[in-house]
Protein backbone atom coordinates (compact mmCIF):
# COMPACT_ATOMS: atom_id res chain seq x y z
CA UNK A 1 0.00 0.00 0.00
CA UNK A 2 2.49 1.86 0.80
CA UNK A 3 4.66 1.71 -2.62
CA UNK A 4 1.11 2.54 -4.69
CA UNK A 5 0.82 5.92 -2.28
CA UNK A 6 4.38 6.97 -3.40
CA UNK A 7 4.12 5.82 -7.22
CA UNK A 8 0.62 8.05 -7.24
CA UNK A 9 2.26 11.00 -5.22
CA UNK A 10 5.51 11.01 -7.88
CA UNK A 11 2.87 10.86 -10.61
CA UNK A 12 1.09 13.57 -9.04
CA UNK A 13 4.46 15.81 -9.15
CA UNK A 14 5.53 15.30 -12.80
CA UNK A 15 1.75 15.83 -13.81
CA UNK A 16 1.63 19.20 -12.11
CA UNK A 17 4.91 20.42 -13.99
CA UNK A 18 3.51 19.42 -17.42
CA UNK A 19 0.25 20.96 -16.40
CA UNK A 20 1.84 24.53 -14.88
CA UNK A 21 4.06 24.65 -18.44
CA UNK A 22 1.51 23.97 -20.65
CA UNK A 23 -1.21 26.45 -19.45
CA UNK A 24 1.60 28.91 -19.10
CA UNK A 25 2.26 28.79 -22.32
CA UNK A 26 -1.03 28.68 -23.55
CA UNK A 27 -2.06 32.03 -22.23
CA UNK A 28 1.19 33.46 -23.25
CA UNK A 29 0.52 32.73 -26.50
CA UNK A 30 -2.84 34.07 -27.27
CA UNK A 31 -3.08 37.38 -29.04
CA UNK A 32 -2.73 40.16 -26.86
CA UNK A 33 -2.20 41.24 -23.14
CA UNK A 34 -3.72 43.04 -20.39
CA UNK A 35 -1.59 46.44 -21.53
CA UNK A 36 -3.42 46.17 -24.59
CA UNK A 37 -6.93 45.06 -22.75
CA UNK A 38 -6.49 48.34 -20.64
CA UNK A 39 -4.68 50.58 -23.77
CA UNK A 40 -7.74 50.19 -25.97
CA UNK A 41 -10.21 50.85 -22.24
CA UNK A 42 -8.41 54.01 -22.20
CA UNK A 43 -8.91 55.14 -25.62
CA UNK A 44 -12.52 54.10 -25.69
CA UNK A 45 -12.76 56.60 -22.80
CA UNK A 46 -11.47 59.53 -24.34
CA UNK A 47 -8.13 59.03 -22.45
CA UNK A 48 -4.76 58.06 -24.17
CA UNK A 49 -0.80 56.96 -23.68
CA UNK A 50 2.15 58.52 -25.26
CA UNK A 51 4.20 55.79 -26.31
CA UNK A 52 7.08 56.15 -23.99
CA UNK A 53 4.68 55.03 -21.53
CA UNK A 54 3.48 52.30 -22.97
CA UNK A 55 7.07 50.64 -23.88
CA UNK A 56 7.53 51.64 -20.01
CA UNK A 57 4.36 49.87 -18.80
CA UNK A 58 5.99 46.88 -21.35
CA UNK A 59 9.34 46.79 -19.89
CA UNK A 60 7.37 46.84 -16.11
CA UNK A 61 5.39 44.28 -16.95
CA UNK A 62 7.47 42.37 -19.12
CA UNK A 63 5.10 41.89 -21.62
CA UNK A 64 7.82 41.52 -24.21
CA UNK A 65 10.11 39.13 -22.29
CA UNK A 66 10.55 35.81 -23.92
CA UNK A 67 8.82 32.92 -22.51
CA UNK A 68 11.32 30.82 -20.60
CA UNK A 69 12.22 34.13 -18.96
CA UNK A 70 8.27 34.75 -18.06
CA UNK A 71 7.81 31.35 -16.86
CA UNK A 72 11.23 30.54 -15.37
CA UNK A 73 10.47 34.26 -12.91
CA UNK A 74 7.27 33.06 -12.54
CA UNK A 75 7.84 29.39 -11.77
CA UNK A 76 10.50 30.48 -9.11
CA UNK A 77 7.71 32.60 -7.33
CA UNK A 78 5.35 29.82 -7.49
CA UNK A 79 7.69 27.58 -5.17
CA UNK A 80 8.41 30.48 -2.76
CA UNK A 81 4.44 30.77 -2.50
CA UNK A 82 4.37 34.13 -4.94
CA UNK A 83 1.99 33.59 -7.85
CA UNK A 84 3.12 37.27 -8.96
CA UNK A 85 1.20 40.21 -9.47
CA UNK A 86 -2.45 40.88 -10.54
CA UNK A 87 -2.10 43.58 -13.57
CA UNK A 88 -5.90 44.74 -12.98
CA UNK A 89 -5.72 44.96 -9.44
CA UNK A 90 -2.06 45.56 -8.20
CA UNK A 91 -1.94 43.12 -5.68
CA UNK A 92 -0.90 39.58 -5.17
CA UNK A 93 -2.58 37.15 -6.96
CA UNK A 94 -2.29 34.77 -3.92
CA UNK A 95 -4.46 37.58 -1.55
CA UNK A 96 -7.16 37.92 -4.34
CA UNK A 97 -7.21 33.67 -4.27
CA UNK A 98 -7.26 32.86 -1.33
CA UNK A 99 -9.98 35.37 0.15
CA UNK A 100 -12.48 33.68 -2.49
CA UNK A 101 -11.10 30.20 -2.24
CA UNK A 102 -11.82 29.19 0.75
CA UNK A 103 -15.83 29.98 0.07
CA UNK A 104 -15.44 27.59 -3.16
CA UNK A 105 -14.40 24.74 -1.45
CA UNK A 106 -16.97 25.01 1.38
CA UNK A 107 -19.11 25.33 -1.80
CA UNK A 108 -17.53 22.47 -4.02
CA UNK A 109 -16.84 20.01 -0.46
CA UNK A 110 -20.65 20.59 0.45
CA UNK A 111 -22.27 20.12 -2.72
CA UNK A 112 -20.33 16.67 -3.13
CA UNK A 113 -21.58 15.63 0.06
CA UNK A 114 -25.45 16.82 -0.94
CA UNK A 115 -25.34 15.14 -3.93
CA UNK A 116 -23.89 11.51 -2.40
CA UNK A 117 -26.51 11.65 0.25
CA UNK A 118 -29.40 11.90 -2.06
CA UNK A 119 -27.67 9.76 -4.45
CA UNK A 120 -26.88 6.67 -3.34
CA UNK A 121 -30.07 6.07 -1.41
CA UNK A 122 -32.25 7.26 -4.65
CA UNK A 123 -30.13 4.90 -6.65
CA UNK A 124 -30.83 2.18 -4.57
CA UNK A 125 -34.44 2.55 -4.36
CA UNK A 126 -34.34 3.21 -8.10
CA UNK A 127 -32.07 -0.16 -8.85
CA UNK A 128 -34.36 -2.45 -6.06
CA UNK A 129 -38.07 -1.00 -7.48
CA UNK A 130 -37.23 -1.62 -11.13
CA UNK A 131 -40.90 -0.26 -13.51
CA UNK A 132 -42.41 0.89 -10.31
CA UNK A 133 -44.03 4.46 -10.09
CA UNK A 134 -41.30 5.67 -8.03
CA UNK A 135 -38.42 4.50 -10.15
CA UNK A 136 -40.14 6.26 -13.29
CA UNK A 137 -40.63 9.42 -11.13
CA UNK A 138 -36.90 8.86 -10.27
CA UNK A 139 -35.77 8.63 -13.93
CA UNK A 140 -37.58 11.31 -14.83
CA UNK A 141 -35.76 13.76 -12.06
CA UNK A 142 -32.38 12.48 -13.43
CA UNK A 143 -32.94 13.87 -16.95
CA UNK A 144 -34.68 16.55 -15.38
CA UNK A 145 -31.75 17.31 -13.45
CA UNK A 146 -29.02 16.84 -15.94
CA UNK A 147 -30.58 18.81 -18.95
CA UNK A 148 -31.95 21.74 -16.93
CA UNK A 149 -28.46 24.37 -16.32
CA UNK A 150 -27.83 25.92 -13.16
CA UNK A 151 -28.09 29.08 -13.82
CA UNK A 152 -32.26 28.39 -14.37
CA UNK A 153 -32.00 26.53 -11.10
CA UNK A 154 -30.68 29.34 -9.51
CA UNK A 155 -32.69 31.76 -11.11
CA UNK A 156 -36.44 29.43 -10.18
CA UNK A 157 -34.57 29.16 -6.54
CA UNK A 158 -34.36 32.54 -5.98
CA UNK A 159 -37.69 33.36 -7.20
CA UNK A 160 -39.36 30.35 -4.95
CA UNK A 161 -37.26 31.36 -1.48
CA UNK A 162 -37.88 35.24 -2.07
CA UNK A 163 -41.59 34.82 -3.04
CA UNK A 164 -42.84 31.60 -0.69
CA UNK A 165 -40.17 31.73 2.01
CA UNK A 166 -39.50 35.40 2.11
CA UNK A 167 -35.74 34.82 2.31
CA UNK A 168 -33.10 36.95 1.35
CA UNK A 169 -31.63 36.09 -1.67
CA UNK A 170 -28.43 36.54 -3.49
CA UNK A 171 -24.66 36.24 -1.81
CA UNK A 172 -23.22 34.05 0.83
CA UNK A 173 -24.52 36.96 3.67
CA UNK A 174 -27.05 39.45 4.75
CA UNK A 175 -25.77 43.20 4.24
CA UNK A 176 -25.23 43.78 7.31
CA UNK A 177 -23.01 40.60 7.92
CA UNK A 178 -20.80 41.50 4.56
CA UNK A 179 -17.67 43.34 6.04
CA UNK A 180 -18.80 41.77 10.17
CA UNK A 181 -16.21 40.03 11.72
CA UNK A 182 -17.15 35.83 12.04
CA UNK A 183 -19.86 35.52 14.66
CA UNK A 184 -22.27 33.21 15.70
CA UNK A 185 -24.96 35.32 14.11
CA UNK A 186 -23.18 36.08 10.94
CA UNK A 187 -22.60 31.43 10.66
CA UNK A 188 -26.33 31.53 11.22
CA UNK A 189 -27.05 34.10 8.02
CA UNK A 190 -24.31 31.71 6.04
CA UNK A 191 -26.69 28.86 6.76
CA UNK A 192 -29.41 30.69 5.39
CA UNK A 193 -27.87 31.76 2.20
CA UNK A 194 -25.68 28.68 1.72
CA UNK A 195 -28.21 26.27 0.51
CA UNK A 196 -29.15 28.01 -2.60
CA UNK A 197 -25.76 27.30 -4.21
CA UNK A 198 -25.69 24.14 -2.38
CA UNK A 199 -28.54 23.04 -4.23
CA UNK A 200 -27.71 24.72 -7.65
CA UNK A 201 -24.39 23.04 -7.76
CA UNK A 202 -25.31 20.17 -6.67
CA UNK A 203 -28.01 19.27 -9.33
CA UNK A 204 -26.51 18.02 -11.71
CA UNK A 205 -23.80 16.02 -10.08
CA UNK A 206 -27.13 14.33 -7.84
CA UNK A 207 -28.78 13.90 -10.71
CA UNK A 208 -25.92 12.22 -12.91
CA UNK A 209 -24.87 9.94 -9.74
CA UNK A 210 -28.17 8.48 -9.18
CA UNK A 211 -28.07 7.23 -13.16
CA UNK A 212 -24.59 5.71 -12.01
CA UNK A 213 -25.61 4.29 -9.35
CA UNK A 214 -28.62 3.06 -10.61
CA UNK A 215 -27.12 0.84 -13.20
CA UNK A 216 -23.99 -0.14 -11.23
CA UNK A 217 -26.63 -2.14 -8.69
CA UNK A 218 -28.58 -3.45 -11.33
CA UNK A 219 -25.42 -4.72 -13.10
CA UNK A 220 -24.18 -5.97 -9.29
CA UNK A 221 -27.33 -7.79 -8.38
CA UNK A 222 -27.16 -10.18 -11.30
CA UNK A 223 -23.77 -11.35 -9.62
CA UNK A 224 -23.21 -14.76 -8.65
CA UNK A 225 -22.12 -14.13 -5.18
CA UNK A 226 -24.63 -11.83 -4.73
CA UNK A 227 -27.00 -15.00 -5.42
CA UNK A 228 -25.16 -17.25 -3.16
CA UNK A 229 -25.41 -14.70 -0.17
CA UNK A 230 -29.23 -14.96 -0.49
CA UNK A 231 -29.18 -18.79 -0.60
CA UNK A 232 -27.10 -18.50 2.59
CA UNK A 233 -30.44 -17.12 3.99
CA UNK A 234 -29.15 -13.65 4.43
CA UNK A 235 -31.35 -10.65 5.04
CA UNK A 236 -32.28 -8.47 1.65
CA UNK A 237 -31.23 -5.41 3.02
CA UNK A 238 -27.56 -7.13 4.25
CA UNK A 239 -27.19 -8.36 0.82
CA UNK A 240 -28.09 -5.27 -0.95
CA UNK A 241 -25.97 -2.63 1.50
CA UNK A 242 -22.93 -5.03 2.55
CA UNK A 243 -22.96 -6.89 -1.02
CA UNK A 244 -24.18 -5.56 -3.70
CA UNK A 245 -23.82 -1.36 -3.06
CA UNK A 246 -19.85 -1.50 -1.59
CA UNK A 247 -19.01 -2.79 -5.26
CA UNK A 248 -21.40 -0.79 -6.91
CA UNK A 249 -19.96 2.48 -5.65
CA UNK A 250 -16.40 1.62 -7.51
CA UNK A 251 -17.40 4.26 -10.45
CA UNK A 252 -18.59 6.70 -8.32
CA UNK A 253 -15.56 6.70 -5.92
CA UNK A 254 -13.62 6.67 -9.34
CA UNK A 255 -15.53 9.82 -10.78
CA UNK A 256 -15.36 11.29 -7.13
CA UNK A 257 -11.52 12.83 -8.09
CA UNK A 258 -12.63 15.03 -10.66
CA UNK A 259 -16.03 16.76 -9.10
CA UNK A 260 -14.28 18.74 -6.98
CA UNK A 261 -12.99 20.90 -9.43
CA UNK A 262 -15.00 20.09 -12.14
CA UNK A 263 -17.74 22.05 -9.08
CA UNK A 264 -15.44 24.83 -8.60
CA UNK A 265 -14.86 25.66 -12.05
CA UNK A 266 -18.83 25.02 -12.79
CA UNK A 267 -20.03 27.01 -10.06
CA UNK A 268 -18.76 30.27 -12.06
CA UNK A 269 -22.75 30.62 -13.58
CA UNK A 270 -24.38 30.04 -10.29
CA UNK A 271 -21.77 32.46 -8.26
CA UNK A 272 -22.51 35.21 -11.37
CA UNK A 273 -26.08 34.54 -11.22
CA UNK A 274 -26.42 34.35 -7.33
CA UNK A 275 -23.72 37.05 -6.73
CA UNK A 276 -21.35 34.77 -4.80
CA UNK A 277 -17.88 35.69 -3.48
CA UNK A 278 -16.08 32.60 -4.75
CA UNK A 279 -13.54 32.27 -7.13
CA UNK A 280 -15.45 31.91 -10.46
CA UNK A 281 -16.25 35.02 -11.36
CA UNK A 282 -12.62 35.91 -10.73
CA UNK A 283 -10.89 33.52 -12.97
CA UNK A 284 -13.26 34.52 -16.09
CA UNK A 285 -12.67 37.90 -15.67
CA UNK A 286 -8.75 37.22 -15.77
CA UNK A 287 -9.19 35.56 -18.79
CA UNK A 288 -10.88 38.42 -20.56
CA UNK A 289 -8.83 40.77 -19.36
CA UNK A 290 -5.49 38.59 -20.25
CA UNK A 291 -4.52 38.98 -16.40
CA UNK A 292 -1.96 35.89 -17.12
CA UNK A 293 -0.81 35.53 -13.95
CA UNK A 294 -4.33 36.02 -11.98
CA UNK A 295 -5.29 33.04 -14.59
CA UNK A 296 -2.45 30.65 -14.89
CA UNK A 297 -2.56 30.23 -11.20
CA UNK A 298 -6.26 29.71 -10.88
CA UNK A 299 -5.63 26.89 -13.66
CA UNK A 300 -2.89 25.52 -11.68
CA UNK A 301 -4.93 25.29 -8.58
CA UNK A 302 -7.86 23.94 -10.38
CA UNK A 303 -5.27 20.89 -11.64
CA UNK A 304 -3.96 20.51 -7.96
CA UNK A 305 -6.90 20.10 -7.30
CA UNK A 306 -7.82 17.48 -9.33
CA UNK A 307 -4.81 15.59 -8.92
CA UNK A 308 -5.34 15.54 -5.43
CA UNK A 309 -8.99 14.37 -5.60
CA UNK A 310 -8.09 11.62 -8.12
CA UNK A 311 -5.44 10.37 -5.10
CA UNK A 312 -7.97 10.56 -2.97
CA UNK A 313 -10.41 8.76 -5.10
CA UNK A 314 -7.79 6.18 -5.60
CA UNK A 315 -7.06 5.77 -1.78
CA UNK A 316 -10.91 4.96 -1.49
CA UNK A 317 -11.21 2.88 -3.81
CA UNK A 318 -8.31 0.62 -2.77
CA UNK A 319 -9.69 1.13 0.94
CA UNK A 320 -12.99 -0.31 -0.75
CA UNK A 321 -11.60 -3.03 -2.81
CA UNK A 322 -8.76 -5.29 -1.17
CA UNK A 323 -7.53 -6.32 -4.86
CA UNK A 324 -6.30 -3.03 -5.43
CA UNK A 325 -3.67 -3.02 -2.38
CA UNK A 326 -2.70 -6.41 -3.54
CA UNK A 327 -1.50 -4.92 -6.89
Amino acid sequence: MLNYIIRRLLYMLVTLVFVAIISFMLLDLTPGSYLDTEIARLRQAGGNMSDGQIEALKIRYGVNDPFPLKFGKWIVGVLQGDFGQSFEFSVPVSSLIWGRLAFSLILATSSIIFAWLISIPLGVYSATHRYTIPDYIITVLQFVGVAIPEFLIALVLMVVSASVFHADVGGLFSPAYVDAAWSGAKFVDFLKHVWIPIIVIGASSTAWLTRVMRANLLDVLNAQYVQTARAKGLGEGLVIWKHAVRNALHPLIMAAGGILPALISGEVIASIVLNLPTTGPLFINALIKKDTYLAVAFLLLLSVMLVVGNLLADLALAWVDPRIRLE
